[in-house]
């Protein structure tokens, strides 16, 4: 049951407002004695032509519900409070009914292509990398938990004059051998010395721009070595995904749309969109906004160029309900770009589609950039994090079977619950000690809680008393607090799907996991009377709640830690 809609129901009954703004009105009391909602009365002094607490005192009189022990009137407020045990009984029922589908809703249908993680040809992954992979990858598990069929697409930056500049790179200072062996390390190693030496050299831009055009042109040579180095550095992205547990759906990425471009230029210059600007080829977007280039004046393409191709084909190959892009936050102007031409091309699906910015990872408070070498490997970080995640579980449970395993999902679990937890937008500073520790707001923390609601009925079985449903009566406060926060699950799925903010499951999951602790440390679950069965209900559908919210978030949730 949704009390809260019950509530607003009954609040609609007594007045002439609609639905949705009840609904929208109704809060929790800051102070929890006072009930579980309330219904603010100042709205409808003028419909009653009485003063807010009057008004209060008749509502709350002349409505009753099974579903409410209380309803009172507190000044202005028509205070709501649960009839406890009922919320209890009714949401372990449907945690325990639904298992892992609990939370489950049809709140849309369709594709969605999520374009996301997309990093660079020839360059390690990087922590800058995380943030785009582990968000997108969330947001489309949350998709799917809501009805939708989510399309993972990893649009690698496989095209562009970086390729110029790295093929000069190579036959400047490259060696195949070198490459043979170690090849991101190498390439990386050229690319970071070009910038470098074109800061003395500037010439060393137009010779990088020139390989990009031949790029462009297909000369036999420069496709070659770009082919090479996109062969050994997806290879390399693979096991780094792997381990993270990302799968994509398409890795078609900018080189993919090479030869569709011409057809998006034709397009508008037959549809007279098309100026010329300074020797650049544009699309004007009003008196306001800065126009948006589509070919540079020595004719090469630019990334909106490549983008237009790629909405077009992935709107004719999918039929997209909604398009994702989730790109940092600094790409805001390009995304308004793209939608803002597609829109003047007569394109209208161009409003379905929605840049997912967010904000830095830094260290020390310092900018990430892989162009001055100021780079943190996502690899190494993910190494890592698995040998303090080990560490802590030799020093807590030495005799654990499968310590590996756990400390391989604990530690790179600690990495994407870390990232996600963060409000999207929010910059935040990586220190990995911070992010692994098994006790504060973490993600091992949340682990943990859910290994020790998995050892509670470990014990059970073993005494051979097991969860039921049957004659649910626990009315302690740290029951209802717990299960409150259970019934709220699918409330806070369908609040992330429409924020595209993972951050609020993770959130979620930390509360869930702090209410659980103080019903652990309060009650003692194992003690053999008749609340005994429903008691292990509540810490089975904890555990099954916390299992599927970090599910949700790419993160696993062992047995044992």
């Amino acid at each position: 049951m949704d009390f809260k809609q019950k509530a607003a129901d009954l609040i609609v009954a007594q007045t002439n407002l609609p639905a949705d703004q009840v609904f929208g009105l109704i809060e929790r009391p800051k102070n929890a004695k006072m009930g579980d909602y309330a219904f603010p009365c100042f709205v409808l002094a003028k419909q009653f032509k009485k003063n807010p607490a009057a008004i209060a005192g008749e509502i709350a009189e002349s409505i009753s519900d099974e579903a409410f022990a209380k309803i009172v009137a507190v000044g202005p407020y028509v205070n709501f409070t649960i009839d406890h045990n009922l919320l209890i009984a009714q949401t372990l029922q449907a945690v325990l009914k639904q298992g892992q589908h609990y939370g489950d809703q049809e709140l849309g249908k369709g594709n969605v292509p999520i374009d996301m993680s997309s990093p660079n040809i020839a360059k390690p992954m990087s922590m800058g990398h995380l943030r785009s992979t582990v968000i997108g990858n969330s947001i489309a598990k949350i998709f799917e938990k809501v009805g939708y069929t989510p399309v993972k697409i990893n649009y690698l930056g496989d095209y562009g004059t970086q390729f110029g500049k790295l093929i000069t790179a190579y036959k400047k200072w490259g060696n195949e051998a070198d490459v043979k062996r170690d090849p991101i390390h190498y390439l990386f190693q050229y690319y970071v010395k070009f910038h470098q030496e074109a800061e003395d050299h500037p010439e060393l831009e137009d010779e990088g721009r020139a390989w990009f055009k031949k790029l462009e042109d297909g000369d036999q040579e420069a496709v070659e070595l770009w082919q090479w180095f996109r062969e050994v550095s997806l290879k390399e992205f693979k096991r780094i995904y792997q381990e993270l547990g990302v799968e994509f759906d398409s890795y078609n990425g900018e080189a993919f749309y090479n030869d569709k471009m011409d057809a998006v230029v034709e397009e508008l210059k037959d549809k007279n969109l098309l100026v010329e600007s300074r020797g650049a080829q544009v699309v004007e977007l009003g008196q306001d906004e800065n126009p948006a280039m589509i070919l540079k004046s020595d004719g090469t393409s630019i990334y909106l160029t490549r983008d237009l191709a790629a909405a077009e084909w992935r709107m004719k190959e999918y039929n997209f309900v909604k398009m994702l892009y989730v790109v940092g936050n600094e790409q805001t102007e390009h995304f308004k770009q793209l939608k803002a031409v597609l829109k003047k091309m007569g394109y209208d699906w161009s409003d379905d589609i929605y840049h997912v910015p967010f904000g830095l990872i830094t260290q020390n408070g310092k900018k990430l950039s892989t162009r001055k070498g100021n780079v943190v490997f996502l690899d190494q970080v993910l190494k890592d994090a698995v040998k303090l995640a080990r560490a802590q579980i030799d020093a807590k449970n030495p005799s654990l079977a499968n310590k590996d395993e756990v400390a391989h999902d604990v530690g790179v679990g600690a990495v994407i619950f870390h990232d996600l937890k963060n409000d999207r937008l929010d910059n935040f500073d990586f220190d990995l000690e911070e992010v692994v520790r098994f006790e504060g707001d973490t993600g091992p923390y949340v682990q943990y809680t859910n290994a020790r609601a998995q050892s509670v009925l470990r014990k059970a079985k073993a005494l051979g008393k097991e969860a039921s449903l049957a004659d649910i009566n626990l009315d302690d406060e740290w029951a209802f607090q717990t299960a409150k926060d259970l019934a709220d699950f699918p409330r806070i799925i369908a609040r992330a799907e429409e924020k595209f903010e993972p951050s609020v499951v993770a959130k979620y999951s930390l509360a869930l996991a702090k209410k659980f602790n103080k019903y652990y440390a309060n009650v003692k679950i194992l003690t053999d009377d008749e609340q005994l069965p429903a008691r292990l209900a509540l810490v089975e559908a904890v555990s099954t709640v916390l299992t599927e919210a970090l599910r949700l978030l790419g993160v696993n949730a062992p047995k044992e830690m």
